[in-house]
């Protein structure tokens, strides 16, 4: 196994984790909230997706499929269209009502941009430098991994959030 093999498994275990959280729930399921500040299903998936879109397309040169596909019109979410969910607000978390429909019909467009990029990368391509603002400056290989596991984490906070919406009868 290369190292672009062993991105793709660990991208490919975030895509299956997601469908395993969103599949075949309402919208009321995908946004239960555990208390009044607590983040939703829907809110988790569209921000790991969003973060994995805009860090990818970032790393690639190319736009984001937010955008180039049309996602940020069918989501008709009140944020700007380059928002990821960073410093989202309580109420921000509740504005994201979506279907499971839309939210894997994206993911699912990120996941298939993410691993075409990932098939393409060469060992020799990981030592590249994408980010001067941090010391030491962050390279492509540091940058794979760190949103690979910021989407795992998400992933694994939306899946328990499925236990107990299902626990609730949703």
């Amino acid at each position: 196994m290369n190292t672009a093999e062993l991105l793709l498994d660990g991208f490919g275990r975030v895509h299956d984790s997601v469908h395993a959280a969103v599949a075949g729930l309402d919208v009321p399921g995908l946004t239960h909230r555990v208390d009044p500040d607590t983040n939703t299903i829907a809110w988790l998936v569209w921000h790991l997706t969003r973060v994995q879109d805009d860090h990818i397309c970032d790393v690639a040169g190319t736009e984001q499929e937010w955008t180039a596909g049309g996602w940020a019109d069918r989501f008709g979410l009140p944020f700007d269209k380059a928002a990821t969910g960073y410093g989202h607000t309580s109420a921000d978390v509740a504005a994201v009502q979506c279907s499971a429909t839309e939210l894997l019909g994206y993911h699912d467009a990120v996941h298939a941009r993410t691993s075409t990029f990932l098939r393409a990368l060469t060992d020799a391509d990981l030592d590249r430098v994408v980010d001067e603002q941090w010391d030491p400056p962050v390279t492509l290989g540091v940058r794979l991994v760190s949103v690979l596991d910021d989407d795992l984490e998400h992933a694994g906070q939306a899946a328990l959030l499925r236990g107990i919406v299902e626990r609730a009868g949703f």
